[in-house]
């Protein structure tokens, strides 16, 4: 559907106006999402096979097919991409430059996406990775900032690198296992050495890991968040980071568990230097967005935790982490977005007293109250509960890389403390004086995703219930590999 949608708008004639294409944007992107949520509807949680599979055949030469199918861990970031793209649609400025060029492209992303959480196909997965790459490098380069040139062609260059790490390992992992096709069904590249298991999870490691992004290999978020437009920030923050931390799950921890679980202390080590790197750099922001934007490193540093882990607890906490944090840092980019459309900046230094009941904010100001809070792990807000369950789950295995990793939460209410401190309270500043109008339609975006903060942090098993039984048989059977492994060695074989 939103590959339909971004060649009708792109093949429009050319005297069509930007509200019109955002309407048929719009109309595509929700009856894609609808779609996703009746599969949600149709699914059975308790089968941990892949469900609504097809398989087409394609490629027979490369062993390549078209390989597509749904579980536990992949539908919730399928429903939250269908969100985030109507959202992002919905929230994209009527007067901008080239809109049939931009809804295309924001369609195009989204298919990108919502393939590469589909596929079944190692090469097929690699083909959709890469597809959503020059989407979001034009959208980057045409419709951001001042330096969106710069950000872009690191972007490009950081992704890049990225994509042929990956492609490596994957090659690595059919080719020296003997496999005929890249299908995940068949692939068994366990029977490889460790040695090469570890090597094949190396490439796997720092390409996700660029994606992600993990320290030191962040450097071009910042970049990237600060000169998008703040649609464009919403589906890179919410969104397009979960691709890396999907595919450690699936294609690392998953597929290489032997070699996943000797460098599992390692792993937790590194997540802790994200989480805390992540936390001390937004500290020492004073532009709202990129202090958000670093907020994000510190965040997906706690998947990885959950991940080096690998206990079915822990596992659960690192895909409703990527759900709680896609609908957090969304929110947080809208309003941040609506704050600098208004008042013009958005330097710490400059706002002040945006929370004044009439000549300020103090809906979006309340908003991003909700926010911070979500973001900080108030209880009651799903980023509580995602927290508490990767901790919970994580503690056993690492515990002083746990305890570490929860210094990161402390720090996350200091950053936005300081933020809220700075920009809404106090007496409204003189250069942010006759602010306009804030209309409902600016806050609805936000709105909508406050309410659903607050319901799966009221109730978070509606949103455990569908990864749950994945993530447990993916986690056992990791586990009786590793075992099995390594009674080999204890016994000589």
């Amino acid at each position: 559907m939103p590959l339909i949608g971004a060649a009708l708008i792109g093949f429009s004639p050319s005297g069509i106006n930007g509200k019109f294409a955002r309407g048929v944007a719009l109309v595509f992107a929700s009856i894609a999402f609808l779609w996703t949520i009746i599969l949600a509807i149709q699914f059975h949680p308790g089968e941990i096979t892949q469900q609504f599979a097809e398989s087409l055949t394609w490629i027979d030469v490369l062993g390549l097919n078209y390989n597509l199918g749904i579980d536990g861990l992949s539908l919730p970031l399928l429903v939250l991409n269908g969100l985030l793209t109507c959202i992002a649609i919905y929230s994209s400025d009527e007067s901008l430059q080239r809109p049939k060029f931009y809804y295309s492209l924001i369609l195009l992303l989204s298919a990108g996406v919502t393939g590469a959480f589909l596929a079944q196909d190692l090469l097929l997965f690699f083909l959709f990775y890469e597809l959503e790459l020059i989407p979001l490098y034009l959208l980057i380069a045409i419709w951001g900032g001042e330096k969106r040139g710069y950000a872009a062609t690191k972007f490009l260059i950081y992704t890049a690198v990225s994509g042929i790490l990956i492609l490596a390992s994957f090659l690595g992992m059919v080719w020296l296992s003997g496999s005929s096709s890249f299908a995940l069904a068949t692939l068994n590249p366990t029977t490889l050495p460790l040695a090469t298991q570890l090597l094949l999870l190396g490439g796997i490691l720092v390409g996700f890991g660029i994606k992600i992004p993990l320290v030191p290999f962040h450097t071009w978020l910042p970049d990237a968040h600060v000169e998008a437009s703040t649609p464009i920030s919403v589906l890179l923050a919410g969104v397009l980071l979960k691709l890396g931390t999907y595919g450690l799950l699936r294609f690392g921890m998953n597929l290489l568990p032997e070699a996943w679980a000797y460098v599992a202390p390692w792993l937790a080590t590194w997540a802790v230097v994200s989480v805390l790197y992540g936390a001390s750099c937004a500290i020492a922001q004073t532009d709202m967005k990129k202090m958000v934007a670093y907020s994000s490193i510190g965040h997906m540093g706690y998947v990885l935790l959950a991940a080096a882990a690998s206990t079915p607890l822990s596992v659960l906490g690192a895909v409703m982490q990527m759900i709680s944090h896609g609908l957090i840092s969304a929110m947080l980019f809208l309003l941040v977005g609506v704050v600098y459309k208004k008042a013009g900046s958005r330097d710490l230094e400059i706002l002040q007293g945006l929370l004044n009941p009439e000549r300020g904010m103090p809906v979006i100001g309340s908003l991003i109250v909700v926010g911070a809070m979500a973001s900080a792990g108030i209880p009651g807000m799903v980023g509580f509960i995602s927290e508490f369950i990767v901790f919970r789950g994580s503690f056993p295995v690492f515990p002083v890389q746990t305890l570490l990793s929860m210094i990161g939460t402390g720090l996350t209410a200091v950053y936005f403390l300081i933020l809220l401190n700075r920009a809404f309270f106090g007496r409204l500043s003189a250069q942010v004086t006759n602010l306009p109008r804030v209309y409902w339609s600016d806050r609805a975006p936000a709105a909508i995703l406050a309410v659903l903060i607050v319901i799966f942090g009221i109730q978070p098993g509606w949103l455990a219930r569908w990864t749950e039984p994945t993530i447990t048989a993916m986690v056992n059977s990791q586990n009786v590999v590793v075992a099995v492994s390594l009674d080999k060695v204890g016994t000589g074989d």
